[in-house]
């Protein structure tokens, strides 16, 4: 017997094989798992910062080996998670994309400025670790206006694409998730009832933020209580019929309007068998793209937008960064400026603003330094009491002020009221939040068609026309929608 062969099998017996998808280490060093379904075979990839070789498995030390995950595993032969078959060459990051646009095109009908956002997203989601934050993409319409598809074919090119659609219930999501740390691509309608629902927002609340993992409880064998915390934060896609409650969560999306329009005559209604061919060669291609770009890209704080809300930055911006097209990054920050637009125009129909609207006339009106909350509840009764099915009362109105608005109230000769003085730049930033002009700038010189107020766009150059007649303005292929059909 070789004494040196049974001392390297003695040595392979003892090492701990760990199942590995993806690994990055402090050198720089990248290793990703790849899937050859003609060979039913899967294995390594490591990328040294110069080139690539393949492996079946990479020793760490003497007592620990990285495997890949099996072929006969179900996530991965029953295409639940997709992964590229090897790295192949894409020429320049134009072409690569260019590539991933046209493919977008010929198997969806979305309109001309998602086609980009979409193939930018999936550049993103190759790279999405070196980010703290992310957007999500969003698909929402009816059934039959082709959110299926455009997951399929918007999925099948991001990195690590996890399929969600064939849980039969949510807790098997949590754990893919944490192992595979790829695209979560979810139709909402897979999941029907309300505590599963409820175990989706969680994730996606939780996800769109590095550090923020979703503890679930779980027993060990010892019948010690230890809450696991998984990974959940990544780029997901979407899709869905309606709106979700929170706003904050609405937030999170660049969602597209399905549906809307005819479909194309070029759109194939099945999708023919070399679709999945395609999906896997531009994957191989855009994992030479991770490769070569990892750890390049980070979030640039020279495109933060001051004149939109500070949420919309921070799922902009990560996408703003890796794009190089002046012209696509304007169209981009165009589209987070009329996010930005919706939000105040939906905020501007809540019990809050209409308050604050009765506080700003009354300052005016009053010209005093203290308003009574008595004051601002007769007011409001008598502008907005018909809209309401309860009694306005001045303990009411008295809350949405201290809780809602946030504003300080005291008792000043029997009375609460509001201090102008004190609270008078709270004020300015709540006008400026909910779309409400100061009121000496509420009332324009000219008697024609109003201004929009500087607080909402941030130069005179984006300042669209009024329409004469409302709902006669164009209307953009694209057109984010935060209040509409609640």
């Amino acid at each position: 017997m070789d004494p040196i062969k049974n001392e390297v099998e003695s040595n392979l017996k003892n090492q701990k094989t760990i199942p590995t998808v993806s690994r990055v280490f402090r050198s720089g060093i990248l290793v990703e798992m790849v899937y050859r379904p003609k060979e039913q075979q899967t294995g390594l990839i490591l990328w040294d910062g110069h080139s690539h070789r393949y492996m079946q498995a990479l020793d760490l030390d003497p007592s620990h080996r990285l495997v890949p995950y099996s072929p006969q595993n179900n996530l991965v032969k029953n295409d639940v998670v997709l992964f590229p078959s090897d790295a192949e060459e894409y020429g320049t990051e134009a072409e690569l994309l260019g590539e991933i646009q046209c493919f977008i095109h010929r198997y969806i009908d979305v309109s001309p400025l998602f086609e980009k956002i979409a193939s930018y997203y999936v550049l993103f989601s190759w790279i999405y670790d070196s980010f703290n934050e992310l957007p999500y993409l969003r698909l929402r319409g009816d059934y039959g206006s082709g959110k299926t598809r455009a997951l399929l074919t918007i999925g099948s090119l991001c990195y690590k694409p996890i399929f969600a659609s064939g849980a039969s219930t949510v807790s098997p999501i949590f754990r893919i998730l944490d192992a595979f740390r790829g695209t979560l691509i979810i139709d909402e309608g897979d999941f029907r009832f309300s505590d599963e629902k409820t175990e989706i927002v969680k994730i996606l609340n939780n996800g769109n933020v590095k550090g923020f993992p979703v503890l679930r409880s779980e027993v060990s064998v010892t019948k010690e209580f230890n809450p696991r915390a998984y990974h959940v934060f990544g780029p997901k896609l979407v899709a869905t019929r309606g709106f979700f409650d929170d706003r904050a969560l609405e937030s999170r999306f660049i969602t597209e309007e399905m549906g809307t329009r005819r479909l194309r005559e070029d759109i194939p209604i099945n999708l023919p068998d070399h679709f999945k061919e395609e999906a896997l060669h531009l994957r191989n291609k855009l994992l030479l793209f991770r490769f070569r770009n990892w750890g390049k890209h980070c979030t640039d704080e020279a495109l933060v937008d001051r004149s939109i809300e500070p949420r919309l930055n921070q799922i902009f911006v990560p996408l703003l960064s890796i794009i190089e097209n002046n012209k696509a990054r304007e169209e981009l920050r165009e589209i987070a400026r009329q996010y930005n637009r919706e939000i105040i125009t939906d905020r501007g129909m809540d019990t809050e603003a209409q308050v604050l609207e009765v506080i700003r006339d009354l300052a005016t009106a009053s010209n005093t330094a203290r308003i009574a909350i008595k004051e601002i509840a007769a007011w409001f009764t008598d502008r907005y009491g018909g809209e309401y099915e309860r009694k306005i009362t001045n303990k009411w109105i008295g809350s949405v002020i201290r809780r809602k608005l946030h504003l300080k109230t005291q008792k000043s000769e029997g009375v609460f009221v509001i201090s102008l003085l004190e609270e008078q730049p709270k004020l300015d930033r709540l006008y400026q939040k909910y779309g409400l002009a100061p009121k000496e700038e509420a009332i324009p010189q000219d008697a024609g068609a109003l201004a929009p107020s500087n607080l909402l766009f941030p130069s005179a150059d984006e300042v669209p026309e009024v329409p004469e007649v409302p709902g006669e303005a164009e209307k953009p292929d694209f057109k984010p929608n935060f209040g509409e059909g609640r």
